[in-house]
């Protein structure tokens, strides 16, 4: 197992990652630009944290791992215009909502605990 696979955020991002695959299936033609953010959006919070696991250096952990936020409030923009446009049901907008509360959360303590290791 890599070091990021042992990683709860890790997890948490690969199950939005998940959640996502479906919604992004879900998109009718005609909102490609929605459908691409989201798709980069989601596959970058996993990415970054992967990437930020592989690190030694406290600061490069917690750049990557802030990139990795910055994601994923992307993603939750996306969903939020998904919504609104009824592109997405209330049910997979709570749920991926949720799931990147979740994976804030864990990133701001990581970041946080990074910063002070500095």
């Amino acid at each position: 197992m890599l070091g990021h696979e042992k990683l709860e955020v890790y997890g948490v991002a690969l199950e939005f990652f998940a959640l996502t695959s479906g919604t992004l299936e879900a998109i009718p033609r005609g909102h490609s630009k929605l459908k691409d953010q989201l798709d980069r959006a989601s596959t970058s919070i996993m990415l970054n944290i992967a990437e930020g696991a592989g690190k030694r250096l406290p600061a490069d952990k917690a750049n990557f791992y802030t990139i990795a936020r910055g994601s994923a409030f992307e993603s939750a923009a996306v969903y939020d215009a998904l919504q609104v446009r009824r592109l997405i049901s209330d049910h997979d907008h709570e749920q991926g909502k949720w799931l990147l509360k979740r994976v804030v959360s864990m990133l701001n303590s990581m970041i946080l605990n990074r910063v002070a290791q500095q």
